[in-house]
């Protein structure tokens, strides 16, 4: 490398870059490819605009943002030696602690020098290290945009436009020799600020008050306000030039001779080691392996819950979107949880595709048609679903019961949830678990200080929103309020993992990390054999109650919610009959001899009298009352029934009158008149136009098919190897192509360049110069101009020549192309290496 000329510019460096570093880049910064630049220098230019060097920022660790950090308050272009030396200081103020910082940075440094490089942030050899100027320009310290290391401006750029006579003023008062050029006062101070000797006997000569002052300028602000008459210590620091003024009000730190009161070092504590993470408990990991399953085993049992409380039908949508406070309340009291827990299953199961918007004009939600696929999956693939899903989505039920920035309330399934760092933020928080060894649960504060570490830069204020909910109920993360968005994201993930069963105990389970390392069906294997398997049967009790003493098949568990009511969950879930549960299994369809039937097949215990007695007397009063539509009718052929609802003073809002012996007539729809008749004590059954009795069955409404809500990305997706190989191919025949040297022709420069004149020649001269570069296999240039008249170079090969057109392999596109021999405007060949 010692005889190779340095690259004068990030294009140079970057094209002396082999495939796979281009590849490298491409896949650090996506961004860049979109478009694929058509050669490095557009590569380069890209690399340096605004918006892509702050997201490439944004994507550095501490360490290796403090090193650009340390770039921009640097010379440049700066040597190795002064870049380690901002980042360790000179050591003469901390000894053998200094020793052992100053090895850590050491050490750490080429790996992010690396990075930096990787990421084409920083370039040039180790002699002369440049930062991109867009990068120095973000990082470099100004009064409207301090330094984040809390230096100043340099003795140059402070005193850039003072008088000379203010600077000879200076130099008298420090001791310095007068000159009447104002440059040369100017490197006399900054040599002096430099100059750790000098500089000591000047502060020692200072005022105590006005070291304090220094004190409260070092580590930044570096800016103070003054009065017009300042204070002798203030007036001391002026007339020697460690105050500057910026403005009549405002004075400034130089940076010179804050590094020297820093004792070199630019940041107050360089981090180039991440922080360990430590542990709370460590567990036996089968016993996590076990609780994380029965909290998937929950999760499962809930989010069908979910589904079959809303299966005729769930909750109405808000006009701007979302389920109201009032319907997540009762959606949270039917499956027995705290509200934000309720808003995360509800998120879940729609984030999954199970639930959506049933597209009405009342519109509500209701499960999809691929609920019930779901449904029908073994349990463990119904979890690697739900979690596949969980880590994909945007959605973040965290916020739920918070605001938005114009003060609105944000809502479950609301349109104002989807933050896109959410997936990012919950891979790294799981990463971080699975670097630790099978049960050990991390301490969550420990956690948040490696994410910090990870990303310093990314997130932000959030919206205010309540404190994450735990499994239990209780809130964690106190402070969040005021912590950034991503930290809280993290305090989600860790209480929804283990809502999920992605954590069990607090510590990463096995099937999680099969999921994380290979895939839903490794997850699936290793999930199944710890749930428990379905059973078959349930105790029936002489109390009209059943015992199901585990989870059910789901066609028993089906059946059994229409014949029963539940009455307490747990280990063992008990179902209760009564009259009104029976009812509805007969209005279902069944008839008492189906429910004996059903009963006696998947009851190890025998059938309960009273139970039979209850089927047998619902069955028997079920229909004997029939409700059709006149606006409605009550029709029986037992008239004292009839005479006996006229009677009954509860029937009087219903105003009833006798049409028949055998038949009533009311002006109520058939609807109220079955709820009304059942609430005073009857049977009744609902019948069609033809006279047949209605069979109501549950949870017949569905939404239209509907796809999984697609998350938010985080900025442009990270590119597959083989788009990276294309793009780097296409960048590489386009930078051929724009580089290339050429033979001076009559009508165009010798290399025009990209921007330069097409060659021109005559349709004569074109054709001969294909022709011997076709029979000789030489490469030439040729310009084109194609079908929408818009003109370009190309580099080409020439194969064959015939019917007025050139086949050529053409090293622009990468691949063999034909182009019309009247579309090229000249040719020129290209100029030997030298």
């Amino acid at each position: 490398m010692g005889t190779t000329t340095p690259p004068r510019t990030l294009a140079e460096a970057l094209r002396a870059r082999g495939d796979d570093s281009l590849a490298g880049l491409l896949r650090a910064r996506p961004d860049l490819l979109n478009p694929v630049p058509n050669d490095i220098t557009q590569l380069a230019t890209r690399a340096g605009t605004r918006a892509s060097v702050v997201r490439a920022l944004e994507h550095l660790d501490r360490f290796a943002l403090q090193t650009a950090e340390a770039l921009a308050v640097a010379p440049d272009p700066a040597p190795y030696e002064t870049l380690l030396s901002l980042l360790t200081g000179d050591g003469l103020d901390d000894g053998e602690q200094h020793d052992e910082a100053g090895a850590a940075i050491a050490a750490a440094l080429p790996g992010a020098l690396a990075t930096l490089r990787e990421q084409a942030l920083v370039w040039g050899e180790d002699d002369r290290l440049r930062l991109v100027r867009t990068a120095r320009e973000l990082l470099a310290p100004s009064p409207q945009h301090p330094s984040p290391t809390g230096l100043g401006p340099t003795v140059a750029e402070a005193t850039a436009g003072m008088s000379p006579g203010r600077l000879q003023e200076i130099l008298t008062a420090t001791g310095l020799p007068a000159t009447h050029d104002p440059v040369s006062a100017v490197a006399a101070l900054s040599a002096l600020f430099t100059d750790r000797t000098r500089m000591a006997e000047l502060l020692d000569s200072a005022p105590v008050e006005a070291l304090s002052v220094l004190d409260r300028l070092v580590w930044g602000p570096p800016y103070g306000e003054v009065t017009p008459n300042p204070t002798p210590p203030v007036k001391w620091l002026r007339d020697r030039g460690l105050l500057l003024p910026v403005s009549t009000r405002t004075v400034v730190l130089p940076r010179e001779a804050a590094l020297h009161l820093r004792a070199g070092r630019a940041h107050r504590v360089p981090e180039p080691v991440p922080p360990a993470l430590a542990a709370v408990a460590e567990r036996d990991p089968q016993a996590v392996d076990r609780a994380a399953a029965g909290q998937a085993f929950t999760a499962l049992a809930t989010v069908e819950e979910l589904l079959k409380l809303w299966n005729g039908g769930g909750p109405t949508i808000l006009r701007a979107g979302g389920l109201s406070v009032r319907e997540l309340k009762r959606t949270a009291t039917a499956l027995d949880v705290p509200e934000p827990i309720a808003a995360f299953w509800v998120e879940l199961a729609y984030g999954a595709g199970l639930l959506a918007s049933d597209g009405e004009t009342d519109e509500r939600y209701a499960p999809t048609p691929a609920s019930d696929e779901w449904l029908d999956l073994p349990a463990a693939d119904r979890w690697t679903h739900l979690a596949t899903a969980w880590l994909a989505a945007t959605r973040t039920p965290g916020l739920v019961g918070g605001q938005d920035a114009k003060g609105r309330a944000l809502s479950a399934l609301g349109p104002e949830l989807d933050r896109s760092a959410a997936p990012d933020v919950r891979r790294r928080v799981l990463a971080l678990f699975a670097g630790l060894p099978p049960g050990t649960a991390p301490d969550p504060e420990t956690l948040l200080r490696r994410l910090r570490w990870e990303r310093p830069l990314r997130g932000g204020p959030a919206p205010a929103a309540p404190a994450a909910p735990s499994p239990g109920g209780t809130t964690s993360g106190g402070g969040a309020e005021g912590t950034d968005l991503r930290s809280r994201l993290a305090l989600w993930t860790l209480n929804e993992a283990e809502l999920l069963g992605i954590t069990g105990r607090g510590a990463l389970s096995a099937q999680a990390r099969a999921l994380l390392e290979e895939g839903e069906k490794a997850a699936a294997v290793r999930l199944a054999p710890l749930l428990p398997e379905p059973l078959d049967h349930v105790l029936l009790q002489a109390d009209l109650t059943a015992v199901a003493p585990g989870p059910l098949e789901r066609p028993l568990a089906d059946m059994l919610s229409v014949l029963a009511d539940v009455e307490s969950k747990g280990g063992a879930t008990v179902y209760r009959f009564t009259p009104g549960s029976v009812r509805r299994a007969l209005d279902a369809g069944r008839a008492a001899t189906d429910l004996h039937a059903f009963l006696a097949a998947h009851s190890r215990t025998p059938v309960p009298q009273p139970l039979s007695y209850l089927i047998d007397d619902v069955a028997r009063r079920h229909g004997h009352l029939r409700i059709g539509a006149a606006s409605a009718y009550v029709r029986c052929d037992d008239e004292a029934v009839l005479n006996e609802i006229l009677a009954d003073r509860r029937s009087t809002g219903l105003r009833l009158r006798r049409l028949a012996p055998t038949v009533l007539a009311s002006q109520a729809d058939p609807g109220p008149l079955l709820e009304a008749l059942r609430d005073m004590g009857y049977a009744p059954a609902a019948e069609s136009a033809d006279g047949d009795v209605l069979i109501t069955r549950a949870g017949a409404r569905r939404t239209p098919p509907r796809t999984p809500p697609v998350p938010v990305p985080e900025g442009p997706p990270v590119p597959d190897d083989t788009l990276l190989g294309a793009a780097v191919r296409a960048i590489r025949a386009g930078d051929t192509a724009a580089t290339v040297a050429r033979k001076e022709t009559p009508d165009s420069p010798s290399s025009p360049g990209p921007s330069g004149a097409l060659p021109r020649t005559t349709p004569a001269e074109t054709l001969a110069t294909v022709q011997a570069a076709a029979m000789t296999g030489a490469t030439v240039w040729i310009g084109y101009v194609n079908a929408d008249g818009a003109a370009s170079q190309r580099v080409i090969a020439p194969v064959r020549v015939e019917g007025g057109f050139v086949t050529a392999y053409d090293h622009t596109a990468d691949e063999i192309r034909t182009y019309p021999l009247h579309r090229i405007t000249g040719v020129a060949e290209l100029a030997e290496e030298a």
